[in-house]
């Protein structure tokens, strides 16, 4: 059972997750963070408080965050295959997973927004700073240690969404874990996917931790 080959499989398999994990957060970000930013910003103690564009951002993220990941990647099937042009493989699985992922970021974005100091935001106001200015140069800057911990939990879970994507055909170890270990009742190769999941997500974590203490000791 361990030839060349398998071990090609294995590899590939760890490459494939990584490029799924890492390409969906990326862009989760993209579109979770401003969205993070607007539900503080919008709030009805925000900088600019606006209660219709707070409770559609609020019901978008908790709807989304609501439904099942399986059950997301089977709903959005038509998206993907008009985005990606198929509904299976890495690429195509990345469509759900970005959807999937977004509004997590948001909502963790928000939480580690709301921790900044509200002595600090009404320190920059008095001083005639802009609305962009207390965003990026105040809120982003004071949090950022809580937003680099928060982006390694997002990591960790849409690491293990990647893996459920295996049950529709998504692609890297996940897929293997069901084609091999499902299937075909390979126990070995089921925990030898699963052995590899749990170290990356490990790698993703020391990196992340040891990347918000540096930026933490920055800060002081």
């Amino acid at each position: 059972m361990w030839d060349s080959g398998t071990i090609q499989m294995l590899a590939e398999g760890t490459g494939v997750t990584l490029y799924m994990t890492l390409t969906s957060t990326l862009i989760a970000y993209v579109l979770g963070l401003p969205m993070g930013i607007a539900l503080v910003v919008t709030a009805k103690d925000g900088l600019r408080p606006n209660a219709l564009i707070y409770k559609v951002l609020d019901v978008i993220v908790n709807i989304t965050r609501s439904v099942p990941f399986l059950i997301l990647l089977i709903l959005v099937i038509p998206l993907t295959r008009l985005i990606a042009g198929k509904s299976y493989g890495a690429t195509a699985t990345i469509v759900p997973l970005t959807i999937a992922a977004a509004p997590f970021i948001a909502r963790m974005v928000e939480s580690s927004l709301l921790e900044v100091d509200k002595g600090v935001i009404e320190a920059a106001q008095s001083m005639g700073a802009s609305l962009w200015t207390i965003i990026w140069k105040v809120l982003l800057v004071e949090a950022r240690t809580s937003l680099i911990v928060g982006a390694t939990i997002a990591l960790g879970t849409i690491l293990g969404y990647s893996a459920m994507s295996g049950v529709v055909g998504g692609g890297g170890l996940g897929d293997i874990a069901i084609r091999y270990g499902y299937y075909r009742y390979e126990a070995g190769i089921m925990w030898v996917t699963v052995i590899l999941l749990v170290v990356l997500v490990q790698i993703l974590q020391v990196i992340g931790t040891r990347l918000s203490k540096k930026l933490d000791r920055r800060s002081r």
